[in-house]
């Protein structure tokens, strides 16, 4: 029979269905009142009344209609209300999701250098910290499907966005960071602890049967470690132990090596180690070019997203007949007074 609908009603009868429908076996309830239970006994008598107030109340095929109509008034408002109170619905399928079972922290260096104006944008010279918003954010946004979270760090680091789904706001938050909120030194040993404690399988309550998620951080940063209480290659020792990649970036147009004396610079050879001794692999990026390069390669090796089983999206219909019961309720009203 379906097939002889138009395709959107075939979808909603086939979707259809009610939260309670026992409730349905209330509706023959007030018939049956009037047919088990005893009526009222009344007593015979006549009134003798004037001719013009006996006209006035109509005559009795008046009477008769307007019982019927409080009669029909009645019913409509009791079957609308049981049909409410029933709970109908209709459950339609809703459109899959990206899934991929990845768990992302993005661990950014928010130290003084990187307000720096050595990179571009659009054409204008821009901080450091500008470019990586303008490209770390959008590398989010792609990343639907994936728990992603946030860790900025400078001389103390702290979670700017919990692990969630919800990647607009993950890089609504890292477009929000302002340097100086946590000092302006490096404390990149800290910044890969902190995202690692958040990763760490050891702290997560993993379901039986559920395999433990795929891990992995974005390290950023474009100085030398010099604050904190951890060394940034004992913390990559533990992301190898826990089974967490850890991804750098060395950002910068000078490394350490080569500085010449040369204030804030980037250390780029720690980083090329952590990443190294976590299985990951390093990056090297001295213009927006090269980290607009660098954010694909990650979304590349990061990928793999496939369509999760798609989750039922059921709409309550409880107010339309809720509506029509309201409305047969007021006509009742209405009739009555007439009366």
């Amino acid at each position: 029979m379906n097939g002889a609908l138009p395709g959107w009603l075939a979808a909603f009868v086939s979707g259809f269905d009610l939260a309670a429908p026992w409730l349905l076996v209330a509706l023959p309830l007030p018939w049956l009142a009037a047919r088990l239970l005893p009526r009222e006994r009344m007593e015979g008598g006549a009134l003798l009344v004037p001719g013009t107030l006996a006209a006035s109340t109509g005559t009795g095929t008046d009477v008769a209609g307007r019982g019927r109509r409080r009669a029909v008034l009645a019913w409509g408002l009791w079957i609308s209300l049981v049909l409410a109170l029933s709970g109908p619905r209709v459950v339609m399928p809703a459109a899959a999701l990206p899934a991929s079972g990845r768990e992302i922290m993005i661990a950014m260096d928010l130290s003084g250098s990187m307000e720096r104006r050595d990179f571009s944008l659009d054409g204008e010279t821009v901080s450091r910290l500008e470019a990586v918003k303008r490209v770390g954010s959008d590398f989010i946004r792609r990343r639907a499907g994936d728990r992603i979270g946030l860790v900025l760090f400078a001389d103390q680091a702290y979670v700017a966005a919990g692990l969630t789904f919800d990647t607009a706001s993950v890089a609504r938050s890292l477009e929000e960071a302002t340097i100086g909120i946590s000092g302006r030194s490096t404390g990149i040993g800290d910044g890969l602890g902190l995202a690692l404690r958040r990763l760490d399988p050891r702290d997560a309550h993993i379901p039986e049967g559920r395999p433990a998620a795929t891990k992995a951080v974005v390290l950023l940063s474009d100085g030398a470690n010099n604050a904190g209480q951890t060394a940034p290659k004992d913390v990559a020792d533990l992301a190898r132990e826990i089974g967490v990649r850890v991804y750098t970036i060395a950002l910068g147009p000078r490394d350490l090596a080569d500085a010449d004396g040369e204030q804030d610079v980037v250390d780029s050879e720690t980083l090329r180690v952590m990443a190294e001794t976590s299985g990951g692999k390093f990056f090297r990026v001295r213009t927006t070019d090269d980290l607009v390069a660098v954010a694909g390669a990650i979304d590349s090796l990061e990928g793999s997203r496939t369509g999760a089983p798609p989750l039922p999206l059921r709409r309550d219909l409880w107010i339309w007949p809720g509506t029509l019961a309201l409305a047969f309720a007021v006509a009742l009203l209405a009739v009555r007074r007439a009366a």
